[in-house]
């Protein structure tokens, strides 16, 4: 009873410091910042990378990409720079991908450590912060909205694989995880996704319901790459910050993995 009250403690902090920030873009930005800082210390240890060099990345591209996103007036050169950072994270996150599924570790040479806080972490929180700012208009329920559907899909995949889950998703890297669980997350996505096209007024039902899959297919995956650094590294959580939970990357896992692809659908559409 004593840990599930500080996990809902924790857990309840997280989410009221998420949604009072989120109708504040620049404070909105500063969290992500913090968050984002946060997750890289987390990241490091479990990819063990002692350089400061990330910390320093991550500073100049979030802050660059923020500015230059919340400054209308620049819109030079804007568009194509996302779409170079867009193909480089995603092809990044196609090898995580790969290895996910064709190597016993994922395989961690000193370049490749350098590769992954650039383009699997600093860039995740660049596409964030453009989520909330889809085409330069702060649209925030835009970012609750794929938030919303990740907690869904997260505790729907928890409830219905604890509860009828029997075929292993990954047993080698996640023994929790069932297809069925997959399966119910994503069908709890879908039935969030019509509520949240209904009371937020910022996307179609049909475009939700994409953004759904999208944020349940790779949110999914994931939680699986980062089981799967944890399991390389030989911890449980990636942190400690969040009693009950573990790490704030444990946390953010999903969102950080998928929001590249979520901005890419939104780009799509515009």
């Amino acid at each position: 009873m004593k840990e599930f009250s500080t996990r809902a403690i924790s857990g309840a902090i997280y989410i009221s410091l998420l949604i009072l920030s989120i109708y504040w873009r620049y404070m909105l930005v500063i969290l992500f910042f913090v968050f984002g800082l946060i997750c890289m210390a987390e990241f490091k240890k479990l990819i063990q990378l002692k350089s400061k060099a990330p910390y320093i990345v991550f500073t100049i591209m979030y802050l660059g990409f923020s500015i230059w996103c919340l400054i209308p007036e620049t819109d030079l050169g804007f568009n194509e720079t996302v779409k170079i950072l867009q193909v480089l994270t995603i092809f990044v996150q196609l090898f995580l991908i790969k290895d996910l599924f064709s190597e016993k570790t994922i395989p961690l040479f000193e370049s490749k450590r350098f590769i992954l806080t650039t383009f699997y972490l600093t860039s995740a929180f660049i596409f964030l912060i453009l989520i909330a700012n889809n085409n330069k208009e702060f649209t925030p329920l835009l970012l609750l909205g794929v938030f919303i559907l990740i907690w869904v899909n997260d505790t729907g995949a928890y409830l219905i694989g604890k509860n009828f889950g029997k075929q292993k998703l990954f047993p080698s890297i996640s023994p929790k995880k069932t297809v069925e669980g997959f399966m119910g997350g994503l069908f709890f996505a879908c039935v969030a996704s019509y509520f949240i096209a209904t009371f937020t007024g910022t996307l179609s039902f049909t475009n939700w319901l994409i953004l759904s899959v999208i944020a349940s297919v790779f949110g999914t995956l994931g939680d699986l790459i980062e089981s799967k650094f944890k399991r390389q590294a030989g911890v449980k959580d990636s942190g400690v910050i969040m009693p009950g939970h573990g790490g704030l990357l444990d946390r953010l896992d999903s969102i950080i993995f998928a929001a590249p692809f979520l901005y890419l659908f939104l780009r799509l559409l515009s």
